[in-house]
């Protein structure tokens, strides 16, 4: 049995625009020293899974230097490894260059990789969901079931508004999907909601591209499986672990802010026995912490220097707090600098900002203020 990894590194850019202007949301720094990213290739190598394509668009110069050649996760390989596949190589996805709406676009612009693809099956992620999963169970339950794709879903309890942005998924007792509800409106209750984490048949995936070029498919989930749900088989797998998925800056704050609070929420990302999660290894210094320093409840990455009080923060490498300054309930990414006497409080901060002396800076737990890359307040 043979597997090859497919990620989609730009489809939910729009929901989190506050940070992907400059980056995909694949690139987006999670969890002191992590990206996104980090996850969907770290639960494919934990999985045996090294041969692995990751779909961009645009933007994904950072997702270059941050994947590199792969040798972090252990993908610098002669043969499989980890390829960034440029934007557009066939015509086929969209006329206009415009960002992909769904994943069967993006498949479709990648139609020569897909054709060339001779693994058994394939493991399909986006960068939006953060969890620790083994991918061994699912492709063992896709086997078992017979099925030509199978879903990772997750029991929820969902209001109108997270069902609408979710699609939800009917089974019978043994794991065979009945229905299919595609962003439904008044819906609300406990149900199946997909992880955008699947295993297809190599077969079928590329039968899949081969007829949505040429019928002028777009969608994956109405196009392909609720069109077929009474003549094909799919599948569905629930994931009991822990997951996070980011539909929304609000989410992107909450999520890491979870990892300074619920301890649970951090072993089951961090501490899964023989499923660690690996990122780019910067080599820094450790952390200098001043005599003058408290650090409280807080995520702190290596090559920072500590001279003020942080507390229940989350710190990326190469941040500088200054002497007499507090940082609370913050999230600082790299090379951050926050000047001497500066109070900060539910804020977001992106790479490089430059925060002067005796700022005064807050936003709330449900609407925290977001500093862009390189500004200086």
């Amino acid at each position: 049995m043979t597997v090859t990894g497919l990620i989609f590194s730009n489809i939910h850019d729009t929901n989190l625009p506050e940070l992907t202007k400059k980056r995909t949301v694949a690139s987006v720094p999670f969890g002191s020293r992590y990206r996104f990213i980090d996850f969907a290739l770290s639960n494919m190598v934990n999985s045996n899974i090294y041969d692995i394509n990751v779909i961009t668009h645009y933007n994904y110069q950072s997702l270059m230097d941050h994947v590199g050649s792969g040798k972090d996760w252990d993908l610098a390989r002669r043969s499989g490894g980890v390829k960034i596949l440029p934007p557009y190589i066939t015509a086929y996805a969209n006329n206009v260059n415009r960002l992909y709406t769904s994943r069967l676009e993006a498949l479709k612009s990648v139609s020569y990789i897909i054709d060339r693809i001779t693994s058994d099956y394939v493991v399909m992620s986006d960068c939006d969901v953060i969890c620790n999963i083994d991918f061994n169970e699912l492709i063992k339950f896709h086997i078992d079931s017979g099925a030509d794709m199978t879903m990772a879903v997750k029991s929820v309890e969902l209001d109108e508004k997270s069902a609408e942005n979710s699609v939800l998924y009917m089974s019978d007792g043994d794991g065979i999907a009945t229905d299919v509800l595609a962003n439904p409106k008044k819906f609300s209750g406990k149900a199946d909601m997909a992880l955008n984490i699947c295993v297809i048949n190599r077969a079928f995936l590329q039968q899949t591209v081969y007829d949505a070029i040429a019928h002028g498919y777009t969608s994956m989930t109405r196009d392909v499986i609720l069109k077929n749900i009474k003549t094909r088989k799919f599948a569905v797998m629930r994931y009991d672990g822990y997951f996070a998925c980011i539909r929304s800056f609000a989410d992107y704050y909450k999520y890491n802010m979870e990892l300074v609070k619920n301890e649970d929420a951090r072993d089951s990302l961090f501490n899964v026995k023989g499923r660690p999660i690996y990122t780019k290894i910067r080599n820094s210094g450790p952390t200098h912490y001043s005599n003058s320093s408290l650090a409280k409840n807080s995520f702190i990455a290596d090559g920072c220097v500590i001279e003020g009080n942080v507390e229940n923060s989350i710190i990326f490498r190469g941040v500088k707090v200054s002497r007499n300054a507090t940082v609370r309930n913050s999230i600082l990414m790299q090379d951050t600098y926050v000047g001497n006497g500066a109070y900060i409080n539910c804020v977001v901060s992106d790479k490089n900002v430059f925060i002067k002396d005796g700022r005064l800076l807050s936003g709330t737990e449900e609407m925290p203020y977001c500093i862009e890359k390189r500004r200086t307040v």
